[in-house]
């Protein structure tokens, strides 16, 4: 089955198309980031007035890209929410007007669902994985599983048991891990976005390192639940910089970006070892932006070791972590329940435990 997805939740306008669920046949991604860096942040409307500008010029590229015509397609797939209305109603309207045009079934997609499914397509079908050394030519998830879906906007925790039958186990109570990392870089002035630029900051910090270490706090790592907060984070570190001020020490912008990532990706990391634990799972997924720093990596790896659970970790690639629509295709294809495109609705409060059908 060949599925075009189209993604415009945010500020990226994707389109991608998909074969039986794993195989890349084009992805086309236009972003607007560098127009957001200007402002510190994403500005909704102007989101959406670059999606409109680049959808349909994405989706000619993504038919021309995989050699295919209209009617080689079975079928689209569009994320239907959660994120900026004005962004995703530009995707949702021109995926019912091409299903009514070409007379395709049409499937909606919870994006942060879709987020799993990077785990599941595969651009090298040859290549080998350097986390679990599995060829990812027969390389896909076991269920059941646990999933991480962490990005600027969520961070939940879920257990799949199948592709049909999922279980939200917590997620963030205010601040996601990836809004925090923006907070804090703007605190310190690193830019935007401020995961990328937390992360290149902190890798610096070894060479730069000093005798005065700043400890910041970890938020709900000892809870008896599956929930995150971020949001006292940044305070305490806005606190922590007011105090440094004052005293009049010089402050080490390496060495506070190191002890962020470190708080942040300490707390994912043990909540997700502990869901684990706690339920007989064959492998563990890692979706969304935030998975594409390279200490969270680092770390869960070698919590699995440590601990001496042997699953599998997957983690996308990079690209894969970050919005594009090959996961909403790949997801459509796994969970293909298509609906009248005069029923489906972009919704910016969709949330995942939506989608809950376990």
């Amino acid at each position: 089955m060949i599925i075009l997805g189209i993604e415009t939740s945010c500020d990226e306008t994707a389109v991608a198309i998909i074969e039986n669920g794993r195989k890349i046949l084009s992805n086309i991604v236009a972003s607007s980031i560098e127009l957001h860096q200007k402002t510190g942040g994403i500005i909704p409307e102007i989101a959406a007035r670059e999606q409109l500008k680049y959808i349909v010029p994405a989706i000619k590229e993504a038919l021309e890209k995989s050699r295919l015509k209209p009617k080689d397609l079975d079928a689209l797939a569009v994320t239907s929410g959660p994120g900026l209305i004005g962004s995703l109603l530009i995707g949702v309207e021109t995926a019912k007007t091409l299903a009514y045009l070409w007379k395709k079934p049409i499937v909606p997609i919870n994006h942060l669902q879709a987020h799993l499914y990077a785990n599941f397509i595969r651009e090298h079908p040859v290549s080998s994985s350097p986390l679990c050394g599995i060829p990812t030519e027969c390389q896909c998830p076991v269920f059941p599983a646990i999933g991480l879906v962490v990005s600027g906007g969520h961070t939940d925790l879920i257990l799949m048991k199948n592709h049909s039958q999922i279980k939200w186990l917590g997620g963030t109570r205010d601040d996601a891990a990836g809004e925090c990392f923006d907070k804090c870089a703007r605190l310190l002035n690193l830019g935007y976005p401020g995961g990328p630029a937390i992360a290149a900051t902190a890798a610096k910090y070894i060479v730069h390192k000093t005798e005065n270490k700043v400890k910041l706090p970890r938020p709900m790592i000892n809870d008896d639940n599956f929930d995150f907060s971020f949001s006292g984070l940044k305070t305490a570190l806005l606190s922590r910089i007011k105090e440094l001020e004052n005293k009049k020490v010089k402050i080490n912008t390496y060495e506070i970006a190191y002890e962020i990532q470190e708080a942040v990706t300490d707390v994912l990391v043990k909540k997700v070892l502990k869901a684990v634990s706690q339920n007989q799972v064959n492998s563990l997924l890692l979706a969304g932006g935030v998975t594409a720093n390279p200490r969270l990596k680092e770390k869960m790896k070698e919590a699995l070791e440590k601990q001496q659970i042997k699953i599998p970790l997957f983690i996308p690639e990079p690209k894969f972590c970050t919005d594009n629509a090959t996961f909403v295709a790949s997801c459509a294809f796994f969970n293909f329940e298509p609906v009248p495109w005069q029923k489906i609705q972009a919704d910016s409060s969709l949330e995942i435990e939506e989608v809950i059908k376990f």
